[in-house]
């Protein structure tokens, strides 16, 4: 049976970002954890070894698969910082284009730093990624 990597842990959310080197990014993932916190008004967890998430939901797809993930999270890795949404949402294209400075794959929005893009637009992704995975699930 598949066994999903990414659980949520008992680990420490400040520990880990204590542990994160570059004194800047360390800064920014600060910044990230107070403004999802209280967007979301969900306590932070650590996701794994590395995605501090917030608030779940349970999914299951037509072929069975099924877990939990985050509502909405983020991780501050060493070239950027990975902002986790959820997948399905056709609105987030266009908060995307007024977000500032930014890649997106699949369900990750990635940043270089909290300085290049618009917090008031993250809030609005997160409200609208929580909103979307809630009615969804």
């Amino acid at each position: 049976m598949y066994e999903p990597k990414t659980k949520e842990t008992d680990n420490s959310v400040i520990a880990f970002i204590e542990n994160v080197e570059n004194p800047k990014k360390k800064e920014d993932a600060y910044q990230l954890l107070d403004l999802f916190t209280e967007t979301t008004g969900y306590p932070a967890k650590m996701w794994g070894p590395s995605i501090i998430g917030f608030g779940s939901y349970h999914y299951k797809y037509a072929s069975g698969h099924e877990g939990d993930a985050p509502l909405v999270g983020f991780s501050p890795r060493k070239a950027q910082i990975s902002l986790y949404f959820a997948t399905g949402d056709t609105g987030r294209e266009a908060l995307l284009e007024k977000f500032g400075k930014h890649t997106a794959g699949k369900a990750c929005v990635y940043i270089k730093k909290v300085a290049d893009i618009d917090t008031e637009v993250l809030k609005s992704l997160i409200h609208r990624s929580v909103k979307f995975l809630q009615e969804t699930y």
